[in-house]
């Protein structure tokens, strides 16, 4: 069982990432918790799946059955559907329906299915159509810009926006690093003070619930790999 994937930057200022990969036989894996969210397809023999996936609030378990194609966008914080909330899609996978054997519905139109090389032309498309907008608060917030609005605002419009509080994607985001850090060989103590945690129990708390491993188990992964 395996996942094998390549990945890319996007041109669009909506999009954080686009990946492209196979899933190979069946399985399952950790994965971590995820402020982004995506859309995924997915490509088996008997079709193509349209999901919208995330943000996911902790770690967990993926897992997959038989091979297939999968075609991830990731979208940036502060990019959202106007039509559909952000909490709808917290802590899911969403299923959009199929309108043909290669599109699928979105707000009564049917869109035709993206591949690695033009999904920046479909995300603008997306766009154009008003199907996706961005937050100028919230990605005001993220970048570290200054605000003209109160902190009572942004704290509503993280929530609107992206169905989290901006503390909490800080605290992904620090474990994120954290890990990170353990995988480029920094000891654990080392790591509780470059990733500002309070101690080693504060430490591995954090990256068993973000990350699904504690420090010891991503030092251990990681000199395995190496």
């Amino acid at each position: 069982m395996n996942i094998l994937h390549e990945e890319r930057l996007s041109d669009s200022p909506y999009v954080e990432m686009i990946m492209h990969g196979w899933a190979q036989g069946t399985g399952s894996t950790i994965r971590p918790a995820e402020t982004h969210w995506h859309m995924v397809f997915v490509k088996h023999a008997s079709g193509v799946q349209s999901l919208v996936v995330g943000p996911l609030t902790t770690s967990g378990i993926v897992s997959w059955v038989g091979s297939a194609e999968i075609l991830w966008i990731k979208f940036k914080i502060g990019t959202f559907i106007p039509h559909l909330p952000a909490r709808n899609f917290l802590d899911k996978e969403t299923t959009l329906p199929g309108a043909a054997s290669k599109s699928f519905w979105l707000k009564g139109s049917a869109w035709q299915f993206p591949d690695y090389e033009n999904s920046d032309t479909f995300v603008n498309k997306l766009v154009r159509n008003e199907l996706l907008g961005c937050d100028p608060i919230v990605n005001a917030a993220i970048q570290g810009h200054p605000q003209e609005v109160s902190l009572r605002t942004v704290r509503q419009r993280f929530l609107q926006i992206t169905g989290l509080t901006q503390n909490h994607i800080r605290q992904v985001e620090r474990a994120q690093r954290a890990a990170a850090l353990l995988e480029q060989g920094k000891s654990i103590l080392d790591t509780v003070a470059e990733a500002g945690y309070f101690d080693q129990p504060h430490l591995t708390r954090s990256l068993k619930h973000f990350i699904g491993r504690t420090p010891a188990q991503i030092v251990r992964l990681n000199s395995q790999l190496a």
